[in-house]
């Protein structure tokens, strides 16, 4: 089918906005399509919405109960013969570099419906993402497709500060996530990966509302200008601590866990500053990793941090948990605790790292019930471990 190059070409080529026009025209031009849809999960993953007609709850579907959902979930191509229409529905999941946006839809006729095809739709929305990614410079119309009711302003800062809710390459997969995805305040997370070294940190923000996510923008762009500066974690921390107290004396601080990993020997490092645990699930046994606690950033005048180290396997996992998980409380006032959340990572086991976070949220919400007091974020990282190294 050599009308795909024209189309990926027409697709680079297309204004932000337009990018699902050019696909359908040309999927229709080339391969007879029928109908294009392209729906994106929001961002509290219960529902994939149309690009199309952001906004309009009505036509949402289930990600837990419909196939497009059960495409997004297995990120694997999913068929469904149209009853009497002699056409077939292709959902494709849109996933870059294992952030998972949503799925596209592809409705084609019977006799054009083959498995090169598929393998062509495919590659086309995985390209599709990658300009969904570029595209959001520039327009706003993915983002209020993510959303099936308003973001509190606190929420919006929050959500672009965020590099993405997943990333893998060849040695790791993550998966995150945050609750109440629409009333975020002082919770987030932040990555980055180079040739040799994968740097998280995870933060937890004192006060509510924007003061909050104010904290915590200052915090994780403190940390980001040292970690591009090519400091150690320990030097991170220390620096972020500085800009932190430099601004608020101490009145206010963030809790955060830093971790550095290195990609050829699994060799970790971390600095525990704060309130996030650090949970790993090894073979079948699920522990806490002890770790020292040291002061959150901003608590005092240049603290200084020490960086602790320990080695990962393949095949491990690795969990961070915010306060808002660990310490919810039940409505009869237990807290969630260590048992629960042990439990909780056991029945996770099987799902991949993208997956993990929302189960155990969903579980925690249901634990908690409607009453949500505080933010919640679980980060799920698995270690595969660089092909040839040793350990791996």
């Amino acid at each position: 089918m050599t009308h795909m190059p024209d189309l990926e070409r027409s697709l680079r080529a297309a204004p932000p906005h337009a990018l699902l026009d050019v696909v359908r025209d040309g999927l229709t031009e080339g391969y007879g399509a029928l109908s294009v849809r392209l729906l994106l999960v929001d961002y509290g993953m219960t529902v994939l919405q149309p690009v199309d007609t952001p906004g309009d709850a009505t036509l949402a579907l289930p990600l837990h109960d419909s196939a497009e959902g059960r495409t997004y979930g297995s990120q694997e191509p999913r068929e469904n013969a149209v009853p009497h229409a002699g056409a077939v529905d292709h959902h494709l999941p849109v996933t870059v570099r294992g952030e998972r946006l949503g799925v596209l839809t592809v409705r084609l006729p019977l006799e054009r419906s083959s498995a090169e095809a598929v393998t062509a739709l495919a590659h086309l929305a995985e390209l599709l993402g990658h300009e969904i990614l570029v595209a959001e410079r520039d327009t706003d119309l993915y983002q209020r497709a993510r959303r099936v009711t308003r973001l509190t302003l606190a929420a919006e800062m929050q959500w672009q500060l965020l590099p993405g809710r997943a990333f893998a390459q060849a040695e790791f997969e993550i998966g995150a996530q945050l609750e109440p995805a629409y009333a975020i305040h002082g919770d987030n997370f932040d990555w980055s990966s180079d040739a040799s070294t994968l740097t998280l940190a995870v933060s937890n923000g004192m006060s509510e509302g924007i003061e909050a996510s104010l904290l915590t923008n200052l915090t994780v762009n403190a940390l980001r200008n040292a970690r591009r500066a090519g400091t150690s974690i320990a030097d991170q921390a220390a620096l972020a601590d500085q800009a932190v107290y430099a601004q608020h004396r101490g009145a206010l601080y963030v809790s955060s866990l830093l971790l550095s990993i290195d990609l050829d020997t699994g060799r970790a490092q971390a600095v525990d500053a704060g309130s996030p645990q650090l949970w790993r699930r090894r073979d079948r046994t699920v522990e806490r990793i002890p770790l020292e606690a040291q002061l959150p950033l901003g608590m005092f005048e240049e603290s200084d941090y020490r960086a602790q180290e320990w080695d990962l396997r393949p095949g491990d996992r690795l969990l961070v948990v915010s306060d808002g998980v660990y310490d919810a409380p039940s409505p009869l006032g237990e807290t969630y605790g260590t048992r629960a959340l042990m439990r909780a990572i056991q029945a996770t086991g099987l799902l991949p790292a993208a997956s993990v976070p929302g189960a155990v949220l969903r579980e925690l919400s249901s634990y908690r019930g409607a009453d949500t007091v505080d933010d919640a974020l679980v980060l799920c990282l698995d270690w595969h471990g660089r092909q040839g190294a040793a350990g791996a």
